[in-house]
């Protein structure tokens, strides 16, 4: 897609909108929460070594874009998430949102976002990524609209179409969703269709 073609030019094309987890549906912190060891599988003395790995992992996510995400849907609109990283918390969060896609442990964000797009049926044209971190260029740079959070780094932003008014975990999830849908024309509508309680049956 031509690099002169206006942020609005490309959002009025999206059928699907990925996001990053980290930095972007959340404000970047992560959380560990130590499990109780086992007392039959330890002595005083020997204690097992407490890790990540042997952690439950929480995150705070914002409500203004739980509500984004239902919107989006009410339009029409398709989302997911890719993340590097694994966490119950995430796919609790995804489950909540009845999310469409949902890729945790990936490496690669850039091959798994034209395999969600090609899953969906749709061209790379069609399909919107928002990430805040160097891992996340693969899937902004195959993206038809790339889109970085106000606190992502300056190389991610250097490469977006459109930066959010709100850091990651502030809400920035939602100016994705009202940018796109008021370039679509369709934001007042799925506002009125929201409010007006007809989407009882979508998630918040």
């Amino acid at each position: 897609m031509p690099k002169q073609l206006s942020a609005q030019a490309r959002a009025r094309k999206i059928k699907l909108l990925l996001f990053d987890v980290d930095g972007v549906l959340t404000d970047g912190k992560l959380f560990f929460l130590p499990r109780l060891p086992d007392p039959s599988q330890t002595s005083a003395g020997n204690n097992a070594a407490l890790t990540a790995q042997g952690s439950v992992e929480f995150k705070g996510f914002h409500a203004h874009d739980g509500v984004a995400i239902s919107l989006a849907r009410v339009a029409g609109i398709k989302t997911g998430l890719i993340t590097k990283r694994f966490s119950e918390t995430v796919a609790l969060r995804a489950r909540d949102l009845k999310l469409e896609f949902v890729r945790q442990g990936i490496q690669d964000k850039g091959a798994a976002f034209l395999e969600i797009v090609n899953e969906a049926g749709l061209k790379p044209e069609e399909a919107a990524f928002v990430g805040d971190d160097i891992i996340d260029l693969p899937a902004m740079r195959a993206a038809g609209f790339a889109i970085a959070v106000k606190n992502a780094r300056a190389e991610v932003r250097k490469e977006a179409h459109y930066t959010t008014p709100h850091a990651g975990g502030d809400g920035a999830a939602r100016d994705a969703v009202d940018f796109i849908l008021k370039a679509q024309g369709k934001w007042k509508k799925a506002l009125d269709d929201y409010v007006g309680g007809r989407s009882g049956h979508h998630g918040n």
